[in-house]
């Protein structure tokens, strides 16, 4: 009876385990995001942010569209040769597939070769999905957290 039980204990074990390494990725991903300066600003202040971080990483003619009416860029910009329409989303809680669409549409609008949405949040997995298919790049606040700390 004893050889049984040790196999069966170990087995509870590694499931324990793996339980809470299930957890605490869980947290890791729902958990509210540390608070940066970005957090706390405006729509338009944020797209200023956004394309100061984007001269200070190599961007250059970097124009920050009109407010109302932008067809889904709020900046454009080029990178080595390399032509950007940039969606910037200042929100409090995950960026949807609107956003995508917006800078989709958008790329094509001005004619650029690459459509970019910049967040300070992160992505719902509907958002993540589409910009696949879209060839859309997503740079969360993560991305931009880190472009911010290269300059």
């Amino acid at each position: 009876m004893l050889n049984f039980r040790i196999p069966i204990l170990l087995i509870c074990i590694v499931i324990l385990v793996l339980l809470l390494v299930a957890l605490f990725f869980h947290y890791l991903r729902t958990r509210p995001p540390k608070e940066l300066p970005m957090d706390e600003m405006e729509g338009h202040d944020f797209e200023y942010y956004c394309a100061d971080i984007l001269r200070a990483n190599g961007f250059i003619e970097v124009e920050v569209t009109k407010g109302s009416g932008d067809f889904g860029a709020d900046i454009l910009a080029e990178k080595d040769g390399i032509t950007y329409a940039v969606q910037c989303k200042c929100y409090d809680k995950p960026i949807g597939v609107k956003a995508v669409q917006e800078v989709y549409a958008g790329r094509d609008f001005y004619g650029r070769m690459v459509g970019v949405v910049m967040t300070n949040q992160y992505f719902t997995q509907p958002a993540v999905e589409l910009a696949q298919k879209l060839n859309i790049m997503l740079w969360d606040r993560g991305y931009l957290d880190s472009m911010e700390r290269a300059q």
